[in-house]
């Protein structure tokens, strides 16, 4: 019966495994097209085929220290998100909950969205000249926008698993159960790709013929509108529409949410209080560290700030390095299936050594 269900969750864990690796094959398709068709009317009605890129410092020596530190901080991100999507699909309790079940797919996000920009940021701390492609700015773009927009819509639906959970824990698993997850973690990959097409579509039809320097280390939709030969005052409302009024949106959402669960901890007393608070607050504080940047950089005429490259390194590369601290360090539940997972592993290791 337990290997039975074990073969279960591995043929589940293989199945979520295989829809995502499709979705992102399908991306990465569909986003080349794009580019094809961005470079090709780039090539027909603009001068421009190329970004520079200023970066971060323009000192070689702090380039250096730069790459050091940020090589680090990637190592991290990588190592720390890649180890909670495999102790959650390899610990078939934390499997069954639907909240560490979203857990794996916001670190699976944070994992890829880290790739989006850092990279790049890296080997060009290690170049004189930081180019990029026009086609390679709009993959820039097209990512950092549906990685991005998905995490905030499965944030936002960790929040409702929280307050269901808080709020009606007799129905809790009866609510949440396995095809109303798999129904919202897709729905938040689908809301994260509409809404980047529709940045990329807008941005596609820009005319770029003069100036070609973007002020940042990667893409972005604020610092490439500036560089349009015309008139951008209705882009950048409509991109403040869509990126700005997303983001104040759910971030609103969340906090009325998590007000309703608070409220709602403090009527009704019991046992569970302090770990259902400690799992608001490590909510609170990885909402509070993607949204408030967030609304920063596109709720706000796109006018130049000399804290904006702070903001854009704190969202694309900071922030995913703390969610797993975050969440691991303040979490239970993961440290022991962290330590159930390392003595699995010893064992296996002394067995396959005797």
């Amino acid at each position: 019966s337990v290997h039975t269900e074990e073969q279960e969750i591995l043929s589940h864990i293989f199945s979520i495994s295989s829809n995502l690796i499709n979705l992102i094959q399908f991306t990465f398709s569909f986003t080349r097209l794009f580019d094809i068709l961005g470079w090709k009317r780039s090539e027909n009605n603009s001068e421009v085929s190329r970004f520079i890129l200023l970066g971060l410092s323009s000192s070689w020596e702090l380039q250096l220290f730069l790459f050091l530190a940020f090589l680090l901080i990637y190592v991290v991100i990588v190592l720390g998100n890649f180890l909670i999507v495999m102790v959650v699909q390899a610990d078939a309790h934390l499997l069954q909950s639907p909240m560490y079940y979203f857990l794996s797919h916001l670190s699976f996000i944070d994992l890829c969205l880290s790739c989006v920009a850092v990279p790049k940021m890296l080997g060009d701390f290690l170049q004189k000249e930081k180019t990029i492609s026009f086609s390679g700015c709009l993959a820039q773009i097209f990512f950092l926008h549906f990685l991005g927009a998905s995490e905030m819509f499965l944030l936002t639906v960790m929040a409702y698993d929280r307050y269901v959970a808080i709020c009606n824990p007799l129905h809790y698993l009866a609510v949440m159960n396995n095809h109303l997850r798999l129904q919202l973690v897709f729905a938040c990959w689908c809301g994260g790709f509409i809404h980047s097409i529709t940045q990329l579509v807008i941005v596609i039809q820009l005319p770029f013929c003069g100036p070609n320097e973007l002020d940042n280390f990667y893409c972005d939709v604020p610092q490439v509108i500036k560089l349009a030969c015309m008139d951008t005052y209705l882009v950048e409302v409509l991109m403040v529409s869509n990126s700005g009024i997303l983001s104040l949106v759910c971030f609103l959402v969340l906090l009325f949410s998590y007000a309703l669960i608070l409220l709602t901890l403090r009527t009704h007393l019991h046992r569970g209080q302090s770990k259902a608070l400690s799992t608001c607050a490590s909510h609170l504080t990885v909402v509070s560290l993607i949204f408030v940047p967030c609304v920063f950089i596109y709720l706000r005429p796109f006018c130049t700030f000399s804290v904006d490259k702070v903001v854009s390194v704190f969202y694309t590369v900071i922030t995913p390095m703390l969610n797993p601290l975050i969440y691991t360090l303040r979490n239970a539940d993961m440290k022991r299936a962290l330590e159930k997972l390392r003595r699995k592993q010893v064992t296996s290791h002394c067995l396959v050594k005797g």
